[in-house]
């Protein structure tokens, strides 16, 4: 009876255990959206065809779609960073903090344009490329694409919509999307959940960034 016993509670701790992974393994693929979103076909998608990786974030914002937009042109690095909420910039040196208004400087964002470790966008879509291959000390490749097999190919799109904010006001919905074309030989399963809940990680907060700043 005893034996029987640690075996149930054996397998309990197991069941217990895969739950918990499978549960981890979701949010590091995808949180806030819902299967409509998960399954429709974003701009950008084409970037990485076959990606090894695919991550989906979103959020409702409460402000609508033409008042979102500007904070997310100007978004990235060398130009007004990257938005965390109020608490989290606390612990940021003032002159790392991202900004907290409008500059018409970083407004006049085009398809094609370069920005660093960032890519092209188009309006109400922003779609970001990143390239580099390993074998040449992870710098941009210097043709393609097709580009060549060591090259980690990264796309990085925000798509914004119209849509209800919680109290019934009129809002936006902000639909992230991160390709990437491999996730290694070596438990692609476990790298991919990894790396997803680190994308988590660093997106979530920017949500509620974005959100405090678009009131």
């Amino acid at each position: 009876m005893r034996k029987r016993t640690t075996g149930a509670a054996g397998l309990g701790v197991l069941g217990a255990a895969g739950g918990l992974w499978l549960a981890v393994a979701r949010l590091g693929r995808h949180s806030g959206t819902t299967p409509e979103e998960l399954a429709m076909a974003l701009p950008g998608d084409d970037l990485v065809p076959g990606a090894g990786l695919v991550v989906d974030r979103a959020t409702t914002l409460p402000a609508e779609p033409e008042h979102v937009w500007p904070w997310l042109v100007q978004l990235g690095k060398g130009r007004a960073g990257w938005y965390l909420p109020a608490w989290v910039e606390r612990a940021v040196p003032a002159g790392r903090r991202g900004l907290r208004d409008l500059d018409p400087a970083l407004q006049g964002l085009a398809a094609g344009d370069e920005i660093p470790d960032w890519g092209p966008g188009q309006p109400r879509a922003l779609v970001y490329l990143s390239v580099r291959d390993r074998d040449d000390d992870h710098r941009w490749p210097a043709s393609g694409p097709p580009y060549p097999p060591s090259a980690l190919v990264m796309s990085w799109a925000l798509v914004l919509s119209a849509a209800r904010a919680a109290d019934g006001s009129p809002g936006s919905r902000l639909h992230l999307r991160l390709r990437i074309n491999r996730v290694g030989k070596r438990a692609p399963a476990l790298v991919g959940s990894v790396a997803g809940l680190f994308d988590g990680a660093t997106v979530h907060p920017m949500f509620a960034g974005l959100a405090e700043r678009v009131r």
